[in-house]
């Protein structure tokens, strides 16, 4: 684990922009009239998706991928000018939040800068031509980390960024040497102490698909030297399994007690219910009442928490990565939760959220119970997956409880609680 990762990352919210598609204009000071309605929904963080120039060879889409970089030291002239970009992280630092962007090492678009200023420094097939390990990323080609000269332009790329931006999300980075993230950091310290390192790890099946083919891929628990936090890919596909009816939410609530035991004491996942490449939040649970009590858990979750711009309007599509798609703000299926998130990030910030043992257990396939627990102090949330009442037992003393979320008063009588089907919080002292 990175020694100087901070247990209190537990108690922050990141939310995500992709500049294309935050609004209608597509530029970076379009994101600036939002700062503040962001900031009041309780956001600590916020993540730019890749702002730089995306290559035209072998684009995705008409406007291509964000992810297939022609060039790490500028900024995508059709968000603005390098300076558009400066102001709008000065106006999110006035704001009181703190601003990351994407980095996306593994690889570039094929007519990169780097390309074709370097192409020794590229993955070459047996025919001596471009290309990439993974097969359906067609629009990019990998980079080649035996080359020391791509760590020096890499690392001095990150320092001059450094010097604008609080943090780096990182894409794919277990396919990047660990040692190279390492020394990364060490290097980025320098321009910028205390900045932010978020590795995308990766799903357990990728690891696994990427060592066959004889390919680096770091486990979590390698990335965790690097990194202050990692996506929970390693357990989200139960969650989705749940979801799609192929899992217990058993089997979700054994992957996550797993975490507690296999990662160091101050390990940090990225909580999400939804990001970019993955379904909405709705999507996955249209039931407004359901998505609520998701909502919920995702905020209880030990960890930091994710939102990715639009789930906090229950909007169910989502944005194309590779053309003009705007987030359907004004949608009819608009849901507001932004009332719940803001009351969930306010008993977020209680201090066993950041420093606690941390455990689930599910009831008729449809409750999970969590608690935060340290020195006799505990957190308990309760969260119907269903939206259904129910009665489940709970270790606590008889007699009525606040429930910290809308203020209703929580009964428990002989070792049971009754759930109105709502998400519930209490805590205990």
């Amino acid at each position: 684990m990175a020694k100087s990762t901070s247990k209190s990352h537990r108690n922050q919210v990141m939310y995500q922009i992709y500049v294309r598609n935050f609004s209608e204009e597509g530029t970076f000071r379009a994101v600036i009239p939002s700062l503040n309605r962001i900031k009041d929904l309780g956001v600590d963080i916020i993540w730019f998706a890749p702002i730089h120039p995306i290559g035209k060879k072998a684009r995705k889409g008409k406007l291509g991928s964000p992810y297939a970089i022609s060039d790490y030291r500028a900024v995508n002239p059709e968000y603005g000018t390098m300076d558009d970009f400066k102001e709008t992280v000065a106006a999110i630092h006035a704001a009181g939040m703190k601003c990351m962007i994407d980095v996306v090492y593994n690889h570039t678009s094929p007519d990169s800068v780097l390309s074709m200023e370097h192409p020794e420094w590229f993955f070459h097939k047996s025919d001596g031509s471009f290309g990439n390990r993974v097969g359906d990323w067609s629009d990019i080609i990998d980079l080649d980390y035996s080359n020391k000269g791509l760590w020096d332009y890499q690392i001095e790329t990150l320092k001059m960024w450094a010097e604008i931006v609080d943090g780096f999300r990182c894409d794919v980075a277990p396919l990047v040497p660990i040692d190279f993230w390492k020394k990364a950091r060490t290097e980025v310290e320098k321009v910028h102490p205390g900045a932010i390192w978020l590795s995308e790890s990766v799903d357990p099946q990728f690891i696994m698909n990427m060592r066959e083919l004889g390919l680096v891929a770091h486990s979590d628990c390698e990335m965790y030297d690097a990194f202050d936090i990692l996506y929970d890919y390693d357990i989200y596909g139960q969650l989705t399994g749940y979801a799609s009816g192929t899992r217990t939410l058993h089997d979700y609530s054994d992957a996550i007690n797993r975490q507690e035991y296999i990662y160091p004491d101050n390990y940090i996942k990225l909580r999400f219910l939804e990001n970019h490449d993955q379904p909405r939040a709705r999507f996955l649970f249209p039931n407004e009442k359901v998505l609520r009590n998701a909502t919920a858990f995702l905020y209880f979750q030990k960890g930091m928490t994710l939102i990715y711009a639009g789930q906090e309007y229950g909007i169910s599509h989502l944005p194309d990565l590779f053309n003009k798609d705007s987030v359907e703000w004004e949608s009819v299926e608009k849901i507001d939760l932004t009332h719940l998130m803001k009351k969930l990030y306010e008993i977020k910030q209680d201090s066993l959220f950041a420093d606690s043992t941390y455990r689930t257990k599910t009831y008729d396939e449809n409750v999970i119970k969590a608690i935060h627990s340290r020195n006799g102090k505990k957190m308990i949330g309760m969260f119907s997956f269903k939206g259904e009442p129910g009665i489940i037992p709970i270790n606590v003393a008889d007699g009525r409880y606040k429930n910290l979320i809308d203020g209703s008063t929580i009964e428990v009588m002989h070792g049971y609680v009754s759930l109105p089907g709502d998400p519930v919080i209490i805590r205990v002292s």
